[in-house]
């Protein structure tokens, strides 16, 4: 706390400046409750457009809007008061040009509150990343696996490996040369996301990448093991949430088949009480 008796929030350039210091605390969140949960703990927390997949039941984060993410955004932003908001901009709202990325970031930032937008593309959004900086929009990039590009990529797979190791190191130069405050590395080789570390000026986030990034990333529902079956190879169970939930689901469904819920204690007499 302050000595007004208020949080600072955190803005870009302290996530800029954590660089090569404490590492970087990141998570998704999607809801109110969620990012008040998380705001004592992380520093950065993202509203990614890997909603459409974990709350809309999307296949892919293709389908996801600008209204859904200002929806979720707005939700999240009322629960915080520390962490940096970050939200995703959603496939279709930047590729087409800078100016039109303008817009819509401008767009997420206003009817948000966020503190920065973040996209994904390494060379071919340098442009669109220097155009949307000089024009007061922090930008964290993405580079790496870019699920937006899930087609073209032929899939998940892990980018960067053997002669596709360069390609990556020119994405993460021409992102932070064009004025991004941070990069996410998704499912990048171990060694190859420390040379991209060492070498930037500017923070890395990993996911699927390594411990030696600048920080981490996980989605929540993920790593509270909300989802029973689905398991990637880089996330941890940090609990085990879903299976809890299941067997609740399944006690009270019990319960009310046996009409023991509600009991007595759960209902309202006639009576009223002196």
């Amino acid at each position: 706390m302050s000595a007004t008796g208020f949080t600072k929030r955190l803005m870009p350039a302290d996530i800029a400046a954590m660089k090569g210091g404490d590492p970087i605390v990141c998570l998704t969140a999607y809801t109110t409750p969620m990012a008040q949960m998380m705001d004592s703990h992380a520093d950065l927390v993202l509203v990614g457009d890997s909603v459409g997949m974990v709350l809309h039941g999307l296949p892919s984060t293709l389908g996801v809007t600008m209204e859904m993410m200002i929806l979720h955004g707005q939700a999240v932003a009322r629960g915080l008061h520390r962490a940096l908001m970050v939200v995703d901009m959603p496939f279709g709202s930047y590729e087409e040009s800078p100016a039109q990325a303008f817009r819509n970031a401008a767009r997420l930032m206003a009817e948000t509150g966020a503190g920065a937008v973040k996209l994904e593309g390494g060379v071919h959004m340098a442009e669109t990343i220097g155009f949307l900086v000089k024009r007061g929009i922090p930008v964290m990039a993405h580079i790496g696996l870019t699920p937006q590009s899930v087609n073209t990529l032929g899939g998940y797979k892990v980018q960067g490996r053997g002669a596709d190791a360069e390609r990556l190191h020119a994405d993460a130069r021409a992102v932070a040369e064009a004025g991004a405050f941070s990069v996410v590395l998704e499912k990048v080789p171990a060694k190859l996301a420390d040379a991209i570390t060492a070498e930037l000026p500017i923070p890395t986030v990993g996911i699927g990448a390594s411990a030696g990034c600048d920080g981490q990333v996980l989605v929540v529902d993920d790593m509270l093991g909300l989802f029973t079956a689905f398991k990637p190879k880089f996330v941890k169970r940090f609990a085990q949430l879903g299976e809890a939930a299941e067997v609740g689901i399944a006690a009270y469904a019990a319960e009310v088949r046996a009409r023991s819920f509600p009991a007595a204690e759960h209902v309202f007499d006639d009576e009223v009480k002196k």
